[in-house]
């Protein structure tokens, strides 16, 4: 038993200087570790609760466009754009309170709605937006601010949308031969994109055509 005594003891002594020597190395890791499972549950934990409080504005949103409350609409855009700017509902509820501006008239506003969703939206949600604004700063004849719009980056998806609607604009600024060009190009994306045609295809070459030849 002597024997196994010492052994435990020289064993003892030897974790006693390790742990002298790394002792607080170990523990500040485990903090460090601790902390950061911590603050990772706490910021999962505030997304899902931002989340939550914008999906209940964007109800009310969509319940105020139902009864075309105009300022209703407006009213819980702006929260969502001021308090939950960084959630998704933000950006859609700018799209969707645009439309409804637009619908009635007041293009200052949709505007301003579409320049947010543009500027603070993600992926799909900012290609839309800035197709929307592009057309809204058509209507309003800022060509330039138009195409400036037109030529951001954006997702392959929405390639053939881009070049046609810079095709109107190049057309409404007397710029033929740039807008047979854009035509063009968006029905040679559209054939790669979807391989076949239809109503909007139609539309299209009959804006190309319209053109006739331009040198």
């Amino acid at each position: 038993m002597a024997h196994y005594d010492l052994e435990e003891q020289e064993q003892i002594d030897t974790l006693k200087t390790w742990w002298k020597m790394y002792g607080n190395l170990v523990t500040g890791v485990v903090v460090a570790g601790s902390l950061a499972v911590i603050g990772w549950q706490g910021w999962n934990w505030y997304q899902r609760s931002q989340a939550a409080q914008a999906s209940a504005i964007y109800g009310v949103l969509e319940q105020a466009v139902a009864a075309r409350d105009a300022q209703k609409v407006k009213a819980a855009a702006g929260e969502l754009a001021e308090k939950f700017g960084g959630t998704t509902y933000a950006a859609l509820g700018a799209l969707v309170a645009a439309r409804q501006s637009f619908e009635a008239g007041d293009l200052k506003t949709a505007r301003a709605q579409l320049t947010w969703a543009a500027e603070n939206g993600k992926d799909e949600i900012r290609d839309l937006a800035r197709l929307r604004l592009a057309s809204v700063l058509l209507d309003e004849k800022a060509y330039d601010e138009a195409l400036k719009q037109l030529e951001a980056a954006h997702a392959a998806a929405f390639a053939a949308r881009f070049l046609e609607l810079k095709g109107d604009v190049l057309v409404a600024a007397g710029k033929k031969p740039e807008a047979r060009a854009a035509y063009q190009a968006a029905l040679d994306k559209g054939e790669v994109r979807e391989g076949r045609g239809g109503a909007g295809r139609e539309l299209l070459r009959q804006k190309l055509d319209s053109l006739g030849e331009v040198a």
